[in-house]
């Protein structure tokens, strides 16, 4: 088992910051911990002048903020980008064979950003190839012979085995919640639209949420205020939140030790003072997975139009399908099942409303993370959180018989995301005792 139990990222944090700890020596440290463990988990991108590199943008970083007065907040934050976010001076691969500078493109602006702030970049990330379902090489580093998740395989496996505090994935389906819950660490896709996707190559628009992975919440809701456009803090303080459950077909998705382990969290957050309701919800869930994989097919066969056209025969055989497959979609259907995300995160938000529900708390995948690579596991517990644009957090929560993490995945109303992460605060805590 690679997994580490994390160290505390504010504190390094701080100690750079302060200058107790310096950007050469926490390099080395990072530096000897790659070199041990990457080479089993294979979380990055192939890069042969890696810590050349990071040092000389470490350089650069302390000749700009020579004294600890005025260092950003995230100064010598190390990060993993997954491989279809563009960043300056590295290729982007999109998890493919096509050639990186037929998909070259201007730096994604939330690593512009985040540069800014003082973070560093400590390399690509393995992406399945264009974010879809072909898997990488990556290894779960709990148990190297069962799938990290996908298709942000890297980033979660790189944060879970200690290589970075913190990793950019995105989620189309369950790309950020599945490998999170799969790897044992925090996932955090945001509402709908409220971090920019410029720079990013897509996968479908119309679905397609940048999102992140670490091992510490108050590190992701300080990232989340930098990222997230539109961020609306509460006036006054909140209450335990109202959590419901949604039950019928969805739910029936889980398998036994998921179903287990949510029913226990309830139970332990309800003797803790949580409401907990159960509410039927979705009888259609069939129809919205088969809608939301129409809008994913039709929306990439537009995106790679061109790529496709030109590099078909590059393309591993389930991007492939999936392209061809869009091909077939109608305009009048894509229109039809567009509208069909509008409907439901209304009837989601119409239950809560009804039910007095702050929360939904659901499984972040069926089980633990499936042995071998062949497969990435199934985003099925995911897929309405992405279709409806509603934010989610992904906590650690539990284990399978087997020693392999569950993921309790938390859910808000649109525009939500500051309420999210302050009332998963407290379900954290209460998780953990």
């Amino acid at each position: 088992m690679l997994a580490q139990k994390p160290t505390n990222p504010n504190a390094v944090l701080a100690a750079l910051r302060a200058g107790d700890l310096s950007l050469g020596e926490y390099i080395d440290q990072k530096q000897a911990h790659f070199f041990q463990t990457e080479r089993q988990v294979h979380a990055f991108v192939p890069e042969p002048d890696r810590f050349e590199r990071l040092r000389g943008a470490a350089a650069e970083l302390e000749a700009r903020y020579p004294t600890p007065e005025g260092r950003p907040p995230f100064y010598g934050l190390m990060m993993g980008v997954k491989d279809i976010f563009h960043v300056d001076g590295l290729p982007t691969t999109g998890g493919s064979q096509l050639p990186p500078e037929a998909l070259a493109g201007p730096e994604a602006d939330v690593i512009t950003t985040m540069k800014g702030l003082g973070a560093l970049v400590f390399g690509k990330t393995v992406s399945t190839e264009f974010a879809y379902f072909a898997p990488g090489p990556t290894r779960n580093p709990h148990n190297l012979e069962h799938t990290p998740g996908g298709s942000s395989s890297g980033s979660a496996a790189a944060v879970a085995s200690g290589m970075v505090p913190f990793a950019f994935g995105t989620q189309t389906i369950g790309s950020v919640s599945r490998p999170a819950s799969f790897c044992g660490v925090i996932g955090y896709k945001p509402t709908y639209e409220t971090i920019s996707r410029a720079g990013v190559i897509p996968l479908s628009p119309s679905l397609d949420h940048v999102g992140f992975f670490t091992t510490d919440l108050a590190l992701a809701h300080n990232i989340a205020k930098q990222l997230v456009q539109g961020w609306f803090p509460p006036s006054g303080s909140l209450g335990k939140p109202v959590l419901g459950i949604l039950t019928g077909p969805y739910l029936e998705h889980a398998g036994e030790e998921m179903q287990a382990m949510v029913r226990a969290s309830c139970a332990k957050l309800a003797e803790l003072g949580y409401a907990v309701k159960d509410v039927p919800a979705m009888p259609d869930y069939e129809d919205i997975r088969l809608r939301h994989n129409r809008i994913l097919a039709a929306d990439a066969a537009a995106v790679h139009a061109d790529w496709f056209a030109r590099f078909e025969d590059k393309y591993h055989s389930k991007t492939a399908e999936l392209i061809r497959k869009g091909q077939t979609v109608s305009h009048e259907q894509l229109d039809h099942d567009r509208f069909g995300r509008v409907s439901l995160r209304n009837h989601l938000v119409e239950l809560m409303i009804e039910h007095e529900i702050d929360l939904w708390l659901s499984p972040a995948a069926p089980g633990g993370a499936p042995a071998g690579l062949e497969s990435t596991g199934d985003p099925v517990m995911n897929l309405p959180w992405t279709h409806s644009g509603l934010p989610t957090l992904t906590l650690p929560a539990g284990k399978t018989a087997a020693g392999l993490p569950l993921g309790v995945q938390l859910a808000a109303a649109g525009q939500q995301d500051e309420r999210l992460f302050l009332w998963a605060h407290g379900i954290q805590q209460a998780l953990k005792n």
